[in-house]
């Protein structure tokens, strides 16, 4: 046996897992740590400082208690329970905690805010899913509904004075 058999085989052994059997571990930001830009993330994440920019997560992005993020954020499922402003696409499903604050608009597949939970903001609710292009909501106004004048109802108590009028 080569060296380098040896080595992979002792490595095997040793109770040491190869690069493909790892599961990757979640990003986290912590809560003293402050960071803006451009953050993509392929499995799982966390913000629990500070955090501007834009977010990118292909797992479940949790916003910590004490984070405040300022950024456009797009995952499969987020979880808000500190400040967010921006806007919001959750394709699985956006949670809003009893901590959580959210300012800006948001496009989910499944809603859940609970009691004490803060949304400012236009929500679009997709159960079917979210759609890959943005919903264009039209500017205008919708068109006035006419209505043709009402007809003056008859007197019902001139009608029983009339009646009654003609035996008394």
């Amino acid at each position: 046996m080569t060296r380098a058999e040896l080595e992979t085989e002792a490595a095997s052994t040793n109770g040491e897992a190869d690069a493909s059997e790892v599961e990757s571990k979640p990003t986290v930001l912590a809560r003293d740590d402050t960071l803006s830009g451009k953050l993509e993330m392929t499995g799982n994440g966390q913000v629990l400082g500070n955090f501007s920019g834009e977010i990118d997560c292909q797992g479940e992005l949790v916003i910590g208690p004490d984070a405040h993020v300022e950024a456009d954020v797009k995952s499969a499922r987020v979880t808000v329970a500190g400040y967010v402003r921006g806007n919001v696409i959750a394709t699985s499903r956006l949670k809003i905690t009893s901590t959580g604050r959210l300012e800006g608009d948001a496009t989910v597949g499944a809603l859940v805010v609970q009691e004490g939970g803060v949304h400012l903001g236009v929500i679009r609710v997709h159960p079917e899913g979210v759609p890959d292009a943005p919903v264009v909501v039209s500017e205008e106004p919708l068109p006035r509904v006419t209505t043709s004048p009402l007809r003056p109802l008859p007197d019902p108590v001139g009608r029983v004075r009339k009646f009654w009028g003609e035996f008394f």
